[in-house]
């Protein structure tokens, strides 16, 4: 069975910083193309950010292209999400999420096989 457990969220000023961490449990991450997501209240859950099994091929939602950077790390089992120059409208609840196969749709939520508790993101003006 599949675990992933985020970290990193807490409540950041405008213009901040914050990176994320998903941790992979139960299989090699590696095996596993890796996405964020988040849902602020009210709102459906929307993608954020992507990565290939190897890292090789990245995907970005245009609303954190440029801000956002998404990285993986195979050896500690873990995924990344750095996220710079914040804004009280990235306020929402991340999650990671893995998709587990040889063919991979980057941006769908409904794709993805495992998903994370979530951490929050909170983003004070």
């Amino acid at each position: 069975q599949v675990r992933l457990v985020e970290s990193g969220g807490r409540l950041v000023q405008a213009g901040g910083s914050l990176r994320l961490s998903c941790v992979a449990s139960g299989q090699d991450i590696s095996t596993l193309a890796m996405g964020w997501f988040r849902q602020a209240p009210g709102k459906e859950r929307e993608f954020v950010a992507s990565i290939s099994w190897k890292g090789g091929t990245v995907y970005y939602a245009d609303s954190v292209k440029g801000r956002f950077t998404i990285s993986r790390d195979n050896d500690k089992n873990t995924a990344y999400l750095q996220m710079n120059i914040l804004k009280t409208e990235d306020t929402a609840v991340y999650y990671c999420a893995g998709e587990d196969g040889s063919s991979w749709s980057p941006t769908l939520p409904g794709e993805y096989d495992y998903w994370g508790q979530g951490t929050q993101v909170t983003v004070s003006s």
